[in-house]
């Protein structure tokens, strides 16, 4: 029973910016206007891509299910951790971080995916434009989606039971806003060797891969554009892959400083540099969201058409 008792814990302490009691009511501020934001800019694309038929496109398809990926990532640590800064309460359940790390883990994953698929995309309807509706039927994007969803659970499924049934020995304090799995990992009072092999593999088939397509995707993309005659025909095939390119290097940015090297000294780091991380997660998981659909409503004139169209119908009602 005693041992059952050094093993097991049964809630976790999140700090967040304990020890910084003025900055938390300015991030408590800024978090919550970027959470209205994300919810209503997702929101907005959703809404348009469902409901405006010249955006039933596989572009827009792909769009809809990285806006509503963004909302459930949010919705998943966002209200949790804007409670702790402004009431204090910092302790989140057993049962309620292992929800919140595989909810967060499983959308990273199957973003990393979407964004690939969104590149081959792109490739299909600049370099094959021919065959374009083909190759990018319906069927098939929905089979890519559901692929990038259920790849995206699995791994999340593995990467959070394996950090879940570690062993804490009473050490519950998680040094972050949430219930991240390498601030979690740190916690654990055995070998995480296995936890770092998996991270690995996983990194390669949900970085590294997706990115890979992404690349070879835009030099054959940036090929064929460069072949191109015609200057108005270089230019709308560029301003068509302007807004994913962007949300690739921010995303990629972001996610390969915490993710892309899970080795010990990563989670056993120096104090100094564990503010550094958190700011750092939280960029990747409030910044990004909220710029997903300001930079595809600012940079693509037919959203920015369906938007001006939904809004002129509702007000003639």
């Amino acid at each position: 029973m005693g041992m059952i008792n050094q093993t097991f814990v049964s809630e976790f302490l999140l700090l967040g910016l304990l020890g910084y009691p003025k900055t938390e009511m300015m991030y408590f501020a800024v978090i919550l206007v970027m959470y209205l934001v994300i919810l209503t800019g997702n929101g907005v694309l959703i809404t348009v891509s469902i409901f405006d038929s010249r955006l039933h496109t596989p572009m827009y398809f792909f769009l809809g299910n990285l806006s509503f990926l963004d909302i459930c990532y949010t919705s998943s640590s966002v209200p949790s951790t804007l409670v702790s800064l402004i009431s204090k309460r910092r302790n989140i359940s057993f049962s309620g971080c292992a929800v919140q790390m595989f909810v967060g883990f499983a959308m990273g994953s199957t973003e990393c995916l979407l964004l690939g698929m969104m590149a081959f995309d792109r490739y299909v309807a600049i370099c094959n434009p021919l065959r374009y509706p083909i190759i990018m039927s319906r069927g098939v994007c929905t089979l890519m989606a559901c692929v990038s969803w259920f790849s995206g659970g699995i791994n999340s499924i593995v990467q959070t039971s394996l950090a879940m049934t570690l062993p804490f020995c009473g050490n519950n304090i998680v040094n972050h806003f949430t219930c991240e799995i390498l601030a979690v990992l740190k916690l654990a009072c055995a070998d995480i060797a296995l936890n770092i092999i998996t991270m690995m593999i996983s990194n390669i088939a949900f970085l590294l891969l997706p990115l890979l397509v992404i690349f070879f995707s835009y030099m054959f993309i940036l090929y064929t554009i460069l072949r191109m005659n015609s200057t108005t025909g270089r230019r709308k095939a560029f301003s068509t892959c302007s807004a994913h390119l962007t949300v690739v290097v921010i995303f990629y940015g972001t996610i390969f400083f915490m993710y892309a090297k899970p080795k010990a000294q990563a989670l056993h780091g120096e104090d100094k540099f564990q503010t550094l991380d958190k700011l750092i997660s939280l960029f990747y998981g409030v910044v990004t969201p909220m710029l997903n659909p300001i930079i595809y409503s600012l940079r693509n004139k037919d959203v920015k058409a369906a938007v001006k169209y939904m809004l002129n119908r509702k007000a003639t009602q």
